[in-house]
């Protein structure tokens, strides 16, 4: 009788076997840097600006994707399940989740070409490796087919190959029939930062000459400019999301908050004991249906930049694998930041912030911040979406700095695309937050009664936008570089 050992494994075909690194922004932890398909990126969730009715949520993975990456371009892997989450009642559950599940078909495998001639539609055969998706939505036990075979467009190659790539990305959206609006594929990385600086001891290029390693000032440079990564996002009725199934009466509804995360799961490897010639048995791939097979989590998301700065390096890879629900044992990270240490160290010349019992980090990253997007005392690293409150502005037009400028359809509540989420965690961690939510910090103790501490509430890396303009129409991401003419920064 065959001996079946099951190993639970994180990162396929590049193995476990790591030297540890540390963690730059996009490849947050040890393990995931060397899996980049299966590398959450970015998690985003807002209510729709054209669709207010609605809430879009977009999940992007692999990282810094070089627009030149042929010929084996780069793509979802169809042996990882990627997943979006939403908690509607508190308890850091999942109440409503979305699978997407990828499936590549090689047409000519006597070529090395990734298409054999212009790529003019969706279903041109001269795509030689078209991709194409399935969608499940589950609640508790139900578990619903919402589409299958929906296709993905091709990576924008050049003007050869993809001549109307504009035509090609519209076509990839595709309206299912319960409402929800979905699009996989590759996109310009809607993220700016100056990763150079920021991971180079935590500089900000404006505030050079204020280092304690003083450097003379400069503008700030997007080290994602010019990069693509690979977005899943889905447009879902409130409706369907919401606990009661209602839309929110207002943003003092108490149904109105949701949390959103975004994970990614590889198969559990099976390993046959007898010495046979069944390879089958070595590695049974098997059905995606198939319940029998187990899914390890590798990779989630909630709120931006958590993994890369708050969780250290020997506890990365056990966050990326835990659940939100057990987020507990992190807490002490938040309510004593490292960063905010590096900000007062390096930094001399900034007000110094409390760098223990930060309960307005928890506040804002944990629980919510109570009249704005409080889900309960719960802590669980989630992106908390009041969806009672209104757009407050057009697709990306919104005040960068979100709720720290009185624009509470932003970050913290939710996150938008043009969210300088960078910005805002510096000022957050440093207790700057500014004369709209200063005044509530404060109210609840914190940030020793000054939480908008100067200069600490001007701190910012100095790229204040994205490199290319957001789309007011779902998806709302840019459309992605193209291989042939592209540039950096």
């Amino acid at each position: 009788m065959k001996k079946l050992t099951a190993l639970l494994f994180a990162i396929a075909l590049t193995g476990v076997l790591m030297t540890p690194t540390g963690a730059s922004s996009h490849r947050e932890a040890p393990l995931i840097s060397g899996d980049p398909r299966a590398d959450n990126t970015d998690v985003y969730a807002f209510v729709s600006p054209d669709q207010p009715g609605t809430v879009t949520i977009i999940a992007n993975y692999i990282p810094l994707e070089e627009p030149a990456g042929g010929p084996n371009f780069h793509s979802f892997d169809e042996n990882v399940l990627y997943e979006i989450h939403v908690d509607n009642d508190g308890n850091a559950k999942d109440d409503v989740t979305y699978q997407f599940r990828f499936r590549t078909k090689v047409r000519n495998r006597n070529t090395f070409l990734y298409n054999t001639g212009q790529i003019t539609s969706l279903d041109d055969l001269d795509w030689n490796m078209p991709q194409t998706y399935a969608v499940t939505e589950v609640r508790g036990k139900s578990h619903d087919t919402l589409g299958r075979r929906l296709a993905t467009p091709p990576v924008n190659i050049g003007p050869r190959s993809t001549p109307s790539y504009d035509t090609l990305h519209a076509a990839a959206v595709h309206t299912l029939s319960n409402g929800v609006r979905v699009f996989a594929g590759q996109v310009d990385d809607p993220f700016f930062v100056d990763l150079g600086s920021v991971f180079d001891l935590a500089g900000l290029r404006p505030f050079n000459t204020l280092h304690v390693l003083p450097l003379p000032a400069a503008a700030g440079v997007d080290g994602v400019g010019g990069f693509n990564t690979h977005a899943i996002a889905i447009q879902v009725p409130i409706t369907q999301l919401t606990k009661d199934g209602q839309l929110p009466t207002g943003p003092s509804d108490p149904d109105a908050v949701i949390g959103v995360y975004a994970s990614a799961s590889r198969r559990a490897l099976w390993v046959d004991d007898n010495d046979d010639d069944d390879d089958d048995d070595d590695w049974d791939r098997g059905d995606w249906d198939d319940d029998d097979h187990k899914y390890v989590r590798v990779s989630r998301l909630g709120n931006p930049l958590i993994n890369e700065v708050v969780i250290p390096l020997g506890q990365k890879d056990r966050w990326n694998r835990s659940d939100p629900r057990d987020d507990e044992e992190f807490a002490r990270r938040y309510t004593s930041p490292e960063v905010t240490r590096l900000e007062n160290f390096l930094y001399p010349v900034l007000n110094d912030a409390p760098e223990t019992g930060r309960g307005d980090l928890v506040a804002v990253l944990l629980t919510g911040v109570p009249t704005l997007n409080f889900t309960g005392n719960r802590k669980a690293d989630l992106l908390r979406l009041n969806t009672g409150i209104p757009p407050s502005a057009a697709a990306g037009l919104g005040n960068r700095l979100g709720v720290l400028a009185g624009d509470l359809a932003g970050f913290p509540n939710g996150r938008r695309l043009e969210d300088d989420v960078t910005d805002i965690d510096l000022r957050a961690f440093a207790c700057g937050y500014g004369t709209v939510v200063g005044p509530i910090i404060e109210s609840f103790g914190f940030c020793d009664g000054n939480a908008n501490r100067s200069p600490n509430n001007l701190l910012g890396d100095g790229v204040d936008a994205n490199d290319r303009p957001f789309s007011a129409e779902f998806p709302y991401l840019a459309l992605p570089h193209q291989g042939y003419e592209h540039g950096h920064h």
